[in-house]
C-alpha cells in the first residue's frame, strides 16, 4: 500500500512538469505551412496565408501582427495566441516594405 501512495505522489508531482514540457510553441517567423497547420485554429488556407504574408512583408515582430493576415480575425488570433510565438527570425531577413 505504501508503494502505491509513493507512486501516486510522484506521478502527481511530475504531472505539471510533463504538461509544461508538452506545451510547444510554434515560431511564426520560421514555421512552414505544414507546421503551422498543427496549431489548433489554423487550417491549410490560413497557414499558407501566414507564409505568404511573411514572404511579402517580412518577418513578424509580434504575434499581434497576425491580425494583418487575410483570414485571421480577432477571434482566431485570441484562439491561437497561446500556441504561437515570435522567436528570432533567421539571419537572412528580407527587407520590410
Amino acid at each position: 500500500m505504501f508503494r502505491f501512495f509513493r507512486f501516486l505522489i510522484l506521478a502527481l508531482a511530475l504531472c505539471p512538469m510533463a504538461a509544461m514540457a508538452a506545451k510547444h510553441l510554434v515560431n511564426i517567423n520560421t514555421a512552414s505551412a505544414s507546421t503551422l497547420q498543427h496549431v489548433k485554429g489554423i487550417n491549410s488556407a490560413r497557414a499558407h496565408a501566414i507564409v505568404e504574408h511573411r514572404r511579402a512583408y517580412g518577418y513578424f515582430r509580434s504575434v499581434n501582427e497576425l491580425i494583418r493576415v487575410r483570414g485571421i480575425d480577432q477571434r482566431t488570433l485570441n484562439r491561437i495566441r497561446p500556441q504561437v510565438t515570435v522567436g528570432p527570425p533567421p539571419r537572412h531577413q528580407p527587407h520590410r516594405r
